[in-house]
């Protein structure tokens, strides 16, 4: 069964619950008929906030072209909840997503931290822009574009000289 709607997912997932505001012990910073942003439980730096769909999508490989504006909505709520909190210099932010199998909430969520030179040392190797487990906007942005149409399969990129999955 799909888990990519809220009737069907509601109930399991914590992100969905937060997203309904089920869950009162989420810090909400941000919230629209479509995304909700809230602080990471685990924040690997001062300002650690993850961007979720209201609609429950299980992850990036769940995504296809249509989504394309979907991620683009994410990332830019994200920034908006930096500049709130002051943060202005896109220099120094981080946003970007983890693909399966290196996500721990089944649920897409973007990644938005700052400042970078503040990024946990012990953590700092989840959020490497360019590498398998951490994708940037752009990128997959770009692999969307790229994707014929939804159920193609999966697509592949070239990282660092080495083919690799993108999701």
């Amino acid at each position: 069964m799909s888990r990519d709607t809220p009737e069907e997912s509601s109930e399991a997932c914590i992100f969905c619950l937060i997203a309904t505001g089920q869950d009162k012990e989420a810090n909400v910073l941000k919230k629209n008929k479509e995304l909700v942003c809230f602080t990471d439980i685990y924040p690997a730096a001062p300002h650690h906030y993850l961007v979720v769909p209201m609609q429950h999508i299980t992850s990036c490989h769940s995504l296809n072209k249509g989504h394309v504006g979907l991620v683009k909505r994410m990332a830019e709520m994200g920034k908006a909840v930096l500049r709130d909190q002051g943060i202005t210099d896109p220099n120094d932010m981080r946003i970007g997503f983890h693909q399966p199998p290196y996500t721990s909430v089944d649920h897409l969520h973007l990644h938005v931290l700052a400042p970078i030179s503040q990024i946990s040392k012990f953590e700092e190797y989840k959020f490497i822009p360019g590498t398998y487990n951490f994708l940037t906007v752009e990128f997959l942005r770009k692999c969307l574009n790229d994707k014929a149409s939804p159920g193609n399969g999966p697509g592949y990129s070239m990282l660092n000289g080495a083919t690799w999955r993108w999701c």
